[in-house]
């Protein structure tokens, strides 16, 4: 492995070769933070150039600078009567053009025009001004940069505060502050999406691939706890995805081939009489390369096939607003076919289909009021077949959501100080699903579950965002829930602050949270002794969770900044077992907190459950600069729940501990450093996660393994490694720019254990590589 490593990063030296000085055009629109109105006349200048380059906003904000010379540039942007900013370490490339939004915020003291530099800039805030503590924005630089993310969201997010793996490294699922993988609440383009990764299962958040790409999205914000009042369903964390806008004014294109599939991109104008523009990515992927590569992820007679396209249309008018039209969709399957000579004779058969489009209107009532609407619509198929010699199912299940949203919010801006946001989302959630069986022992099928029809969903909130001066700010928020099937309903507060001294900046949240679970586990069926069938859990409620936290933050000159937050989450309302009556441990000691998906099950459950997890995290991080960057974890936390018997215990994500170190270097390449060199490297660290213990007697008498779920999660199986490496190389010429990357998840080969057995255990993927090429043009 050294020498192929060393042979690599020869090979990128070797070939950067003669070249010549290049320039990009950087353009973009500069907006009010608050009111999302064009600024102006706002000057947006790009730092530490001579002779100086700079550009001047039109009437609807939009502004050009040609010429930037490529590589690693910054911005400083200024208009009067507004808060100076700054935009760091921006990549620009000789492939495409870079497009930026960018926001300002109103200044609550009047003054002249005033010219900064990026040392002033507030790196690392979300994208959304509501959000005071607990979020953090994931660029897609960083997307694509951190070692082994593979353009994957959820998998960039392992690197912060709070955040580890769930275990399997072939899935992408994290625990945040020790909850449950299935409590993440998907957006994309302001409204709940479902589950947008390849090979999920129902309820799940997490899957094998992301149907996601790096070539369409833009910045999006990452929530761990205390979310403003906009965000409903959702007890462990949010990703809040935003599709960007394909270039307005020249046609660009790019294509990208690995070992994990081929994709294509294209964008560009849709008229030359307005802004309206096209984004699109297609990707097509079998994994028998890996295979074929001697790696044993899957059996010669297992196949994996996926493909997912996404895209946005954005269509400004001059009386209406703007309007985009977006989406994304993938389809992925796994077949498996027996091995007769091994006296296998079960076929299986899994598929997967999800689709999600909408349509967005920006409506502007006037400078400083807008509406905005979407409707979208939504279909999630998950089905499964299992069959002996495709004669007989023994087990299939076939599981289909679809949900039509309406959503709208009114934001107002009464002043610098004052801004109102209210809006409500109305859900209609269809399904149809379908689970059966065969009984061995009464040579019959068995149906656990077969219901179609419709029910709906309301939300509505409330925030108020108050600037007190220019160094304190407080959000104040309600959010309101009804669940149409059973009438349940929840107010819930949220509040947040946020004082920046400068040297020294304090935030805080709280908030009130719900999670409805999976529609299945409310319509899931057991059949009576009659043969009539009851749905034991359709009056169930939703599972509830109180949010506290509070944070430091301290500024270590323009590049560090050193981080804590402490945070407390009370969680009740949980699924349990109805009551202690039951002689099964496994029953007494059942949570809905310990399970990676929704699922359904047939059996009664009741509200009665409760949970608490609480800790402490550090973060010390060196944003990008002069080549460098680094960010160090350390978070120290319990989670605990207790069950049905009234025993409080460790939860199965009581892992006690998550450091993680992700960093990486970047270096100027070429005669006249127009390339780059990238190397990337990402440490993850924690505690083991939790099991039953094992009744090694009662196993040896029985042949197969059995717990001692008296003492539930008691055992901690080893503690979790791993270490992933990323080498780019980035060339630059005059009309493209390629890259070739390669990343290794894993690469001390570490097998960590997953699940233990009587007579073994199940362990983490040994070694997942991925040999990448783009080019841009």
């Amino acid at each position: 492995m050294k020498k192929v490593l060393l042979s690599w990063a020869c090979v990128c030296l070797v070939i950067t070769g003669f070249s010549q000085t290049l320039t990009q055009t950087i353009k973009g629109q500069v907006i009010d933070e608050q009111s999302r109105t064009a600024v102006i006349g706002a000057t947006v200048q790009v730092v530490g150039i001579d002779p100086p380059l700079g550009g001047i906003t039109d009437v609807e904000g939009f502004f050009r600078i040609d010429n930037v010379p490529i590589g690693r540039q910054s911005l400083s942007v200024s208009s009067v009567g507004y808060e100076a900013a700054a935009v760091s370490n921006l990549l620009v490339g000789s492939g495409k053009e870079l497009v930026l939004n960018i926001t300002l915020k109103e200044s609550l003291i009047q003054m002249d025009e005033v010219v900064i530099t990026a040392d002033t800039e507030e790196k690392g805030q979300p994208r959304n001004e509501l959000a005071t503590i607990s979020a953090i924005s994931l660029s897609v630089e960083e997307t694509s940069r951190f070692a082994a993310t593979f353009d994957d969201p959820a998998r960039a997010a392992l690197g912060y505060a709070g955040v580890q793996t769930a275990g399997d490294d072939l899935l992408n699922e994290i625990v945040i502050r020790g909850n449950a993988p299935k409590g993440i609440l998907w957006r994309m383009e302001g409204v709940e999406i479902p589950n947008p990764n390849h090979f999920a299962d129902i309820g799940s958040s997490g899957g094998g691939i992301s149907m996601l790409s790096s070539n369409v999205l833009s910045n999006s914000d990452f929530f761990t706890g205390a979310f403003p009042a906009q965000y409903g369903n959702a007890t462990s964390g949010v990703f809040d995805l935003n599709l960007r806008k394909g270039n307005f004014d020249k046609h660009e294109h790019g294509f990208q081939a690995g070992l994990l599939g081929i994709a294509a991109t294209s964008e560009g104008p849709l008229s030359k009489k307005s802004r309206a523009s096209y984004l699109f990515n297609y990707r097509y992927s079998t994994l028998a390369m890996l295979t074929d590569l001697g790696l044993d992820l899957f059996s010669e007679r297992e196949e994996i096939v996926f493909q997912d396209l996404s895209f946005k249309v954005h269509l400004p008018t001059a009386k209406l607003g703007s309007f985009s039209i977006w989406g994304l969709g993938g389809k992925s399957t796994f077949t498996s076919v027996p091995d007769l000579s091994q006296g296998d004779t079960g076929f299986e058969d899994d598929e997967q289909t999800m689709g999600v489009a909408g349509i967005t209107n920006v409506f502007y009532v006037s400078d400083d009021s807008f509406f905005e609407t979407i409707f979208s619509t939504s279909y999630n198929k998950l089905s499964f077949n299992y069959d002996s010699l495709q004669q007989l199912v023994l087990d299939r299940e076939v599981f289909i959501e679809d949900q039509m949203r309406f959503s709208s919010f009114y934001n107002h801006k009464f002043s610098a100080r004052h801004t109102l946001r209210v809006g409500g989302i109305y859900s209609k959630l269809g399904y149809d699903l379908e689970n059966q069986f065969w009984n061995r022992r009464l040579q019959r099928h068995f149906v656990s579950l077969t219901d179609e029809g419709k029910t709906d969903l309301f939300q509505s909130f409330g925030n108020w965002q108050f600037r007190a001066n220019e160094k304190l700010t407080f959000n104040t928020g309600l959010h309101f829930t009804r669940f149409g099937l059973n009438g349940k309903s929840y107010l819930e507060p949220r509040a947040g602050f946020k004082w920046n001294r400068g040297k020294h900046i304090f935030s805080g949240g709280f908030g009130m949270h719900n999670r409805m679970e999976t529609i299945a586990l409310y319509l899931a069926q057991q059949e009576q002794e009659d043969g009539s069938f009851r749905q034991n859990n359709k009056d169930l409620g939703f599972t509830r969770a109180v949010h506290g936290v509070l944070g430091y933050e301290k500024p270590l000159g323009s590049s560090w900044r050193f981080k804590t937050e402490v945070y407390y989450q009370s969680l009740y309302d949980v699924p349990i077992w109805p009551n202690d009556t039951t002689s099964s441990f496994e029953a007494l000691t059942f949570s809905a907190l310990n399970s990676f998906e929704d699922g359904y099950t047939t059996f009664e459950l009741a509200n009665n459950g409760t949970g608490r997890n609480y800790g402490i995290e550090f973060t010390l991080e060196r944003f990008f600069s002069k080549g460098f960057y680094f960010l160090t974890t350390l978070s120290i936390f319990e989670s605990r729940y207790t069950g049905a018997d009234g025993v409080e215990r460790s939860t199965q994500f009581d892992s006690g501990y998550v450091f993680n170190i992700v960093g990486g270097r970047e270096l100027k390449v070429g005669r006249n450093g127009n390339n780059r060199l990238g190397f990337n490297w990402k440490i993850l660290s924690s505690g083991g996660k939790r099991q039953a213990p094992i009744n090694f007697a009662e196993s040896t008498n029985r042949g197969f393994t059995v717990y001692r779920y008296d003492q539930n999660f008691q055992l901690k199986l080893d503690n979790f490694f791993r270490f992933d490496l990323g080498i780019s190389y980035r060339k630059n010429k005059e009309k493209t720019a390629s890259v070739i990357a390669l990343n290794i998840q894993n690469l001390t080969q570490r097998e960590t254990e997953l699940q233990r057995f009587a007579w073994g255990s199940d362990t983490q993927l040994s070694f997942i590589p991925n040999l990448s090429y783009k080019l841009e043009f």
